[in-house]
């Protein structure tokens, strides 16, 4: 190899490990923040986190008896609304949880624990076990007037198995 080839060799490794630390030194920086050695973090969350939202319909609201029912059909609605209506000798239970939660079950699980209200950026609300909203073990609450509420799980299984989940306040509001 020439003393000219050598010299250009040398060269371009310079070169890229100079781009290297530098492009490693950029990553570190938080937009605005032009300053070398800084060691503050970036204020933006990490990709594809998302920050999380409160829901709409504050656990408060769903505290209290229910009288339960599903169905399948959309067409359905009405009739099973008055069929959670009557169960209501027998109603379902939400409890307040102790961490600001609702007690309810979740699909296939035989004991009550504590869920959280969960909202999404599009404007949906949840209901479940801690984690981003929608998750597998979640109900997206389908609609709420204070009197009725109707969820569907997020699991496929789970939706086809259980429909659309109508509830019916027993009694005035809590």
């Amino acid at each position: 190899m020439s003393s000219l080839g050598y010299a250009r060799t040398i060269a371009g490794w310079s070169v890229a490990s100079a781009l290297a630390l530098f492009l490693g030194a950029c990553s570190n920086m938080s937009l605005g923040n032009f300053g070398f050695g800084s060691s503050q973090p970036a204020a933006a969350p990490e990709p594809g986190v998302a920050p999380e939202m409160p829901a709409t319909i504050r656990s408060e609201e769903l505290v209290g008896k229910w009288g339960l029912a599903s169905y399948q059909n959309p067409a359905d609605r009405a009739r099973t609304e008055k069929q959670a209506a009557a169960q209501c000798k027998q109603p379902y239970v939400i409890g307040a949880g102790q961490s600001g939660g609702v007690v309810m079950h979740l699909a296939d699980q035989a004991t009550p624990q504590e869920l959280r209200l969960k909202g999404s950026q599009g404007g949906k609300n949840y209901i479940g076990p801690a984690g981003p909203p929608g998750g597998e073990q979640d109900r997206e609450i389908v609609s709420f007037d204070g009197r009725v509420l109707i969820t569907r799980f997020t699991d496929r299984d789970a939706a086809t198995r259980y429909g659309n989940m109508v509830y019916v306040r027993c009694g005035p509001r809590a």
